[in-house]
């Protein structure tokens, strides 16, 4: 850090403590040189997402653009604005953990995907037939079995009966 008063290069910290929100830091500092005390802030500076498109265009991460195709498949649909946000959010959050520079849009579309699955059926439908552009009704159609075929093993587990001893209960028979 370079003095705002004499530029020498070298100081120390005298306090440091979060301001308002955890991404800035404010830093009370002293020169080594001329003894002056400045304040300094520091922010978490994300590196921006570049996303890789099937057609191998490049452009950046847009965040509202996202929000707005899952908005769009969770239209008239019980969902709220929050659950939308979070979902978002999730997405974003996972793509930067994942990713350095780059996302291929697949991956993100795929994350959408599961996250809306999880959601509300139909909105995992709708987002589907947009991202994974359905030939045919054919298409459509073997990927609303798949998705009927999933709900059916989670409600047949759901409703499977118990083969555990219930608490308390003696597991040996007269």
């Amino acid at each position: 850090m370079k003095c705002p008063h004499c530029s020498h290069q070298e100081d120390h910290v005298i306090d440091s403590r979060p301001v308002e929100t955890a991404n800035v830091i404010r830093r009370r500092r002293e020169c080594l040189g001329c003894a002056k005390r400045y304040t300094t802030y520091e922010r978490f500076e994300a590196m921006p997402l570049i996303v890789l498109k099937s057609d191998n265009r490049r452009e950046l991460f847009d965040r509202g653009k996202l929000r707005e195709g899952v908005a769009r498949a969770c239209k008239n649909r019980n969902i709220t604005s929050d659950q939308i946000e979070q979902l978002v959010t999730d997405v974003e959050a996972a793509l930067q953990e994942e990713y350095v520079l780059e996302a291929p849009s697949r991956a993100i579309g795929d994350m959408v995907l599961a996250k809306l699955k999880q959601l509300d059926p139909v909105a995992y439908i709708r987002f589907a037939s947009v991202y994974k552009q359905f030939s045919d009704i054919n298409s459509f159609l073997d990927e609303l079995h798949s998705l009927k075929k999933e709900q059916q093993k989670v409600k047949s587990g759901l409703n499977a009966p118990s083969l555990a001893t219930p608490v308390g209960a003696s597991s040996t028979t007269n």
